[in-house]
């Protein structure tokens, strides 16, 4: 049923505090297009404690255009700082956003979108009042449709943190309280780990998928909750590693889609459960080794090889996303490595190209993709402060330093924006949000530099500066060092959705030594302190930590570590 233009507006103005993100009444189907000469979608993609950015489209309803102007005034203190695809000026609380020379031409029925970044400091409420041309935009004269807060037309929202909160796991909430001191952290919410078939309905007398489902809803009252699960079971699984490889062999994808993604599917498809905001990390290291360790490279394997050539990473990813796509209230994220993976220029726009090919496999299409996620699981630094990529000592780029070694990014943030625009740029929706996993990600502590390093190199400068403590940034198995990273929380910085802990800090990388088991794990000697490397992190220590259980498992010894190097401090 409608609803008039005043409550709608009061509405969306309730919504845009609750949550950050907003959207303008737009006409329904069965509005009347007469009625609305023109309608404004006003999105606030992202928001942090002192400034916005904003996504603008404008539809035009009555007579085509030539040029055109919008116009609003904020309530507020908002004050736009830089815009794209509008020439947007401001004055007082009075915004005008007018066509760029490539964009005047509006038809009837047609539409144009321009974002901004903003500045603000208390409330950021939404504009109430837009105007094309002179003509006010919005107005329902009582016959029209309704709207909602920062919805596409399947009903999801822009970020599904915004105004949300996360289901804490309480299976790994109740290892973590066990530990000395573990109840500063064992309320935050992780990762549910989908990485076998069994796992759907609970391994050992565990939790399974309805049990975690069931437990959310317990959880989530009166307000919006978001349930995080990592779907991972992919023939061949992370091809280049020994202890996360799956269960199901390289030409299993006839299990993987009916065994493990359907019964997932029509878990999540249940009606009971259309209340929460399923958030979905589809399947980690897979697709970056097609393009990172196979053919030629130094870095490449047989098995990578095998899963290039069978298309079965992009089969069963493509399947995933579409079957999963298809539930109006679950969000995909694909997996997108880490910086020290795919920053550099060999593998940065390549690996974008690969998504957008799996994101249009299997029936799937780029509208089944809410965002991607990096660091998964890893531990590059989220910021580093003490050098950036711009940065040189004696005329060497920091580029050329051994640690970067011609990379082009210094940490996770900087990439992971950078590769949302790649994603964009390739066909990907401009909607799209970043998650970064900050679960392990913190290098705290006493060896914690508080500075730059000294400038007798350009080694010494980046070595003594630098936060992430590895010694290769190609080291992946229970760091030495390691610390909590941020809290989660919900859009922290411009084009990212959330900072999460989709790792559950104190479960194992993978066994030092090898452990006979029945979960399809096996041993991989980056996860011994005793190895001497290979070409992926160029021939140096794996810098893991010793006696370390099974992938999974839980490590006492390492969450004690995380907690005692945690960056923000404990």
């Amino acid at each position: 049923m409608s609803r008039t233009r005043t409550a709608l507006l009061a509405a969306l103005v309730l919504v845009a505090g609750a949550s950050g993100t907003a959207v303008a009444a737009t006409p329904s189907a069965d509005a009347g297009i007469a009625a609305i000469p023109c309608s404004v979608d006003y999105k606030v993609q992202n928001q942090w404690a002192s400034g916005f950015t904003a996504a603008v489209t404008i539809t035009n309803n009555g007579a085509a255009k030539s040029s055109w102007a919008a116009k609003w005034s904020y309530a507020g203190n908002q004050q736009i700082t830089s815009g794209w695809n509008a020439k947007i000026s401001q004055s007082g609380t009075a915004v005008t956003a007018a066509n760029e020379t490539y964009n005047g031409s509006l038809g009837t029925g047609s539409s144009v979108s321009f974002g901004f970044n903003a500045s603000y400091s208390g409330s950021n409420a939404l504009p109430t009042t837009f105007t094309l041309d002179g003509v006010t935009c919005n107005v329902d004269d009582g016959s029209g449709g309704g709207g909602g807060g920062g919805t596409d037309p399947s009903g999801r929202v822009d970020n599904p943190y915004a105004g949300a909160k996360v289901y804490v796991n309480p299976e790994w909430s109740a290892k973590a309280a066990a530990e000395t001191g573990g109840s500063r952290v064992s309320s935050q919410p992780t990762g549910v780990w989908l990485d076998r078939i069994a796992a759907i309905n609970g391994v050992s007398g565990g939790m399974g998928l309805r049990a975690h489902l069931d437990a959310a809803l317990a959880q989530k009252g009166t307000g919006e909750e978001v349930v995080q699960l990592v779907v991972y079971d992919l023939p061949g699984r992370d091809c280049a590693a020994l202890a996360s490889n799956g269960e199901l062999g390289p030409t299993e994808i006839g299990r993987y889609e009916s065994e493990f993604i359907d019964p997932i599917a029509a878990i999540l498809a249940d009606s009971k459960y259309a209340s929460l905001r399923i958030v979905t990390t589809i399947e980690i290291d897979s697709l970056p080794n097609l393009v990172t360790n196979t053919g030629s490279k130094a870095t490449a394997t047989p098995q990578c090889d095998t899963m290039l050539a069978n298309g079965n990473y992009v089969k069963g990813v493509g399947y995933a996303l579409n079957k999963l796509g298809a539930i109006p209230n679950v969000y995909n994220y694909i997996d997108a490595g880490h910086h020290g993976w795919l920053g550099w220029d060999d593998n940065f726009a390549p690996s974008a190209n690969l998504f957008h090919q799996a994101a249009n496999a299997e029936g799937a299409t780029v509208n089944d993709v809410a965002g991607f996620i990096t660091n998964t699981a890893n531990y590059s630094a989220l910021k580093e402060n003490n050098f950036t990529i711009n940065d040189s000592v004696n005329g060497v780029s920091v580029r050329q330093s051994k640690w970067v070694d011609y990379n082009r990014y210094v940490d996770e943030l900087s990439y992971a924006q950078a590769f949302r625009s790649e994603l964009v740029s390739v066909g990907f929706n401009s909607g799209i949000g970043m998650l970064i996993d900050t679960s392990r990600n913190g290098w705290g502590g006493s060896a914690r530099p508080t500075g730059p390093g000294a400038t007798t190199s350009v080694d010494t400068y980046v070595d003594g500066g630098r936060y992430d403590r590895r010694i290769h940034v190609g080291n992946w198995c229970n760091q030495s060092g390691a610390g909590l990273g941020e809290r989660p929380q919900a859009a922290p910085a411009t084009g990212i959705d959330a900072y999460v802990w989709i790792k559950p800090p104190g479960e194992s990388d993978g066994s030092s030594t090898a452990i006979a088991n029945d979960e399809g794990k096996g041993f991989d000697r980056m996860c011994d302190p005793t190895y001497t490397g290979n070409a992926r992190n160029g021939n140096n220590m794996s810098g893991a930590l010793p006696n370390a259980p099974l992938s999974g498992h839980w490590f006492s010894a390492q969450f004690q570590q995380l907690m005692a190097n945690a960056y923000p401090p404990l």
